[in-house]
């Protein structure tokens, strides 16, 4: 465009003013990006009906596009962009990301706003400049270099930016400088923990490590509440880690690693709280705070764990030669029914591993199915919000887990396993439908048991429920002392009933157990009906047939009495007021007829006629 046309353009439309330079870079040759096309080049300006004619690499050629209105939609970008660079010099561009990756990051900073991009915005850069798998994959192992590079400040968090700094300053320096600044003794432990990470020779802070030592110690005492214990285990190794390079003994600085385990109650809170590259280093120490009982304490850690730790542990008893021990706790655990969602995980996990199968396969029977089930459960009613259970995902993606575990099940245990499965709270419906498909395979009996709950509910729900408000607000009411009241007092009889140890004799934990079942699937059925249910107040019903809020006169053939009855929502039931739910098998036979017509039922073997002799609506009644 020139000069003319864009004078015509800002005088056309003065709020475009502050424009001009961007309209001014709208020339041919030069590069753009689009916010909806992506990446084109301005091929020309058609004069005749005012428009850009720009090719998108996307596939879009010879596109036109009004400079009015892409104006704020469209980019031109400088010659030294790196878009355009790999288009006018990829060789150069490939060279750089090739062998100087930490190069190419400058490059992007240096052409970014203040120099700094964040994260993210580096990533959909490299996604155009790279490709978007390529892109990924370079990015993850150049944030790993730029940590060491001088000329970038990295961010400790993932929505800060990173940017250039306007002179180099060696990581450690401003690691440091930061470390004397922060009076957090978390974050001081874990700048100090970045220090030694990125000092392999320890050479660059090695005048101040008396000082960070003192800091450390020091924090590690002195923190109250402001850490855990695990948070102060984790600053003793960091400290004794950077104490040995001045040839310190560790063990003759307190707090000690071993005093600190001895101080602590739960062991298994304090590994849960530990980073996991430390899962080794705290089983080795437990090697020798307790080296008599050890295997004692390491299989009741197990017990307890969750995530990564689980494998650890075993992997680090397999290495002491303690199978057996492992094989004959999981087998107690399994009988007691007290083993937990992460072992279970771990368990179905390796049972077809070399080195762990047999351990597992005397527990590959259908009780190891009902733990599971019950952990899950268990999971659901204890997760915080939305979050996943990972053995639930497992055991919906494992094609042959439950056929496995089915294999000896009689048709009985199947039935109980599959109505287990049917009350679970772990699964979204579409999940135990597929779930259940599986029982089925093995024993077919297993799909009438599940009609009823499962396969006629799912013809059912894309069925709108009719309901008047007053109902609805009892549901409501009904649902909300399930969810707050009796639901919470159910799992706390649980949670006490397992106190009381071996669970095959535990009445209590039975009863508990089985009312939960009762009251899981009133919830599940209160939450199903809910959302079906189309509150209503009846004003729609129609006056030349009956319909949802319709009263009804009809004459009863075999006694020839006349009744009257009012047929309301899918929960307005009263009998003794001649009021009838829609849903009800009268109220199904007299729906969409007309006076004069006929409705037949049955009812205890005996077949009755009705005639319909008048209709009118309930709301004109009320009013």
């Amino acid at each position: 465009m020139n000069k003319e046309v864009i004078e015509l353009i800002i005088e056309k439309k003065p709020d475009l003013k502050g424009m001009r330079e961007k309209l001014e870079a709208m020339q041919p040759g030069a590069y753009c990006l689009h916010r909806s096309w992506g990446f084109g080049q301005i091929q020309s300006y058609d004069e005749a009906s005012g428009k850009l004619i720009i090719d998108f690499e996307e596939g879009k050629q010879g596109h036109a596009m009004d400079p009015v209105f892409c104006v704020d939609k469209l980019d031109v970008l400088p010659e030294g962009n790196l878009l355009v660079r790999h288009r006018t010099e990829p060789e150069v561009i490939e060279k750089l990301a090739k062998e100087q990756p930490a190069d190419l990051i400058v490059e992007i900073l240096s052409h970014c706003t203040d120099n700094s991009a964040t994260a993210s915005e580096i990533e959909r850069l490299l996604t155009r400049l790279l490709g978007p798998i390529k892109g990924k994959k370079w990015w993850t192992s150049t944030k790993k270099l730029l940590v060491k590079d001088p000329r970038i400040a990295v961010p400790s968090k993932k929505t800060a930016p990173y940017f250039l700094r306007d002179e180099p300053l060696l990581p450690e320096q401003e690691i440091l400088e930061a470390f004397y600044i922060n009076k957090n003794p978390k974050q001081k432990i874990l700048l100090a923990e970045k220090l030694y990470q990125l000092s392999s020779s320890v050479e660059e802070i090695e005048e101040d490590l008396p000082k960070i030592l003192e800091a450390l110690t020091e924090a590690i005492l002195k923190a109250g509440d402001q850490l855990t214990q695990a948070d102060r285990l984790h600053g003793c190794w960091v400290r004794n880690d950077l104490a040995r390079h001045l040839h310190e003994d560790v063990e003759q600085l307190n707090p000690t690693s071993t005093s600190l385990i001895l101080e602590t109650e739960d062991l298994s809170l304090l590994v849960e709280e530990l980073p996991s590259s430390y899962y080794k280093r705290f089983l080795d120490l437990s090697t020798r705070v307790f080296p008599d009982e050890w295997q004692t304490v390491v299989i009741q850690l197990l017990k307890n764990s969750t995530g990564k730790f689980t494998g650890e542990c075993i992997t680090f008893l397999m290495d002491r030669d303690a199978e057996e021990l492992i094989a004959e706790s999981l087998q107690r655990w399994l009988e007691e029914q007290t083993i937990k969602g992460p072992v279970l995980h771990w368990v179905v996990k390796n049972r077809n591993t070399r080195r762990f199968q047999h351990l597992v396969q005397d527990l590959l029977e259908p009780r190891l199915l009902k733990a599971i089930f019950y952990a899950i459960d268990y999971d659901a009613l204890h997760v915080a919000g939305n979050r996943r259970i990972p053995l639930a995902e497992y055991i919906s993606d494992d094609q042959e887990l439950i056929p496995e575990l089915l294999k000896e099940a009689t048709e009985e245990t199947t039935h109980d396993l599959a109505q287990t499965l049917i009350l679970n709270q772990g699964f979204e419906d579409l999940t135990k439908r597929s779930l259940l498909a599986r029982f089925i395979k093995r024993y077919s009996s297993v799909q009438s048991l599940i009609s009823g709950e499962v396969a006629d509910k799912g013809n059912e729900q894309d069925e709108p429920l009719f309901v008047s408000k007053e109902s609805f607000e009892l549901r409501k009411e009904e649902y909300e002392t399930l969810i707050h009241k009796k639901i919470p007092e159910n799992k706390e009889a649980i949670a006490i009933a397992r106190e009381h140890g071996d669970l095959r004799e535990n009445s209590e934990y039975k009863m508990a157990r089985q009312d939960q079942d009762t009251l899981l699937a009133r919830k599940a059925e209160l939450e199903e009906e809910m959302e079906r249910a189309r509150v209503t107040d009846f004003k729609e019903a129609p006056t030349d047939n009956v319909g949802v809020g319709s009263i009804v006169e009809v004459l009863e053939g075999s006694t020839g009495k006349v009744h009257c009855f009012s047929i309301l929502g899918a929960w307005d039931s009263k009998p003794e007021a001649n009021i009838i739910s829609y849903k009800a098998p009268l109220g199904q036979i007299l729906l969409f007829k007309k006076v004069g017509d006929e409705a037949k039922s049955t009812i205890d073997g005996h077949e009755e006629t009705w005639t319909i002799r008048a209709i009118s609506r309930w709301v004109d009644k009320k009013a």
